[in-house]
């Protein structure tokens, strides 16, 4: 497996959430709020056609309308949308997403099959879909919906199962224990 694109998702200088809500229970509120609190330095965008701005952020209708390309997209918008914000994403050279969106369903056909084969055809990485989202604090960056905080620590975590990661976030707080990384591929 190739490392191609990776260091942009590990390391962005740019994000974009799209879905981004001013609902204080959704996910794309949840995400925006970690990615404030981690710290991040970069730039940071928020897509949605519904709300003027988000938490403070300004919100836009679509990807190419931000005045960036985000390095990672965050996709918290309606199973139905995710393959053509993909799509988007990809011909703007967004280098990869991470779908936190759910129901996509699986195989021949499905949602989340066709995110994949666009997601190759334009070079892009894909956490999810389904997925708790990115965090690395070394770097400043959550981009996920859990509910800790995890600090910097030399112990990398890849879990399919966000409440597995999500699990061990708040199992290594207790301890204070940190992480290098922390990746939720989701389904």
């Amino acid at each position: 497996m190739s490392t191609y694109g990776l260091e942009r998702l590990f390391s962005p200088r740019s994000i974009a959430v799209v879905g981004g809500s001013p609902r204080p229970s959704s996910l794309g509120a949840a995400v925006l709020r970690n990615i404030k609190a981690s710290g991040f330095a970069g730039k940071v965008g928020v897509v949605n056609r519904q709300y003027a701005d988000v938490d403070g952020v300004p919100t836009v209708p679509d990807l190419k309308s931000l005045p960036f390309v985000p390095d990672l997209v965050v996709i918290s918008a309606p199973a139905a949308a995710v393959p053509e914000i993909v799509a988007e994403a990809g011909l703007g050279g967004v280098a990869g997403a991470a779908i936190l969106s759910a129901g996509l369903g699986y195989g021949a056909g499905s949602l989340a099959e066709i995110a994949g084969q666009t997601a190759r055809r334009h070079g892009m990485r894909l956490f999810g879909p389904n997925c708790l989202g990115v965090m690395v604090p070394r770097a400043k960056l959550n981009a996920s919906f859990a509910s800790h905080q995890p600090s910097d620590g030399h112990v990398a975590l890849i879990s399919q199962s966000g409440a597995v990661a999500s699990a061990m976030i708040e199992w290594a707080a207790e301890r204070r224990l940190g992480f290098s990384g922390i990746a939720s591929i989701g389904d």
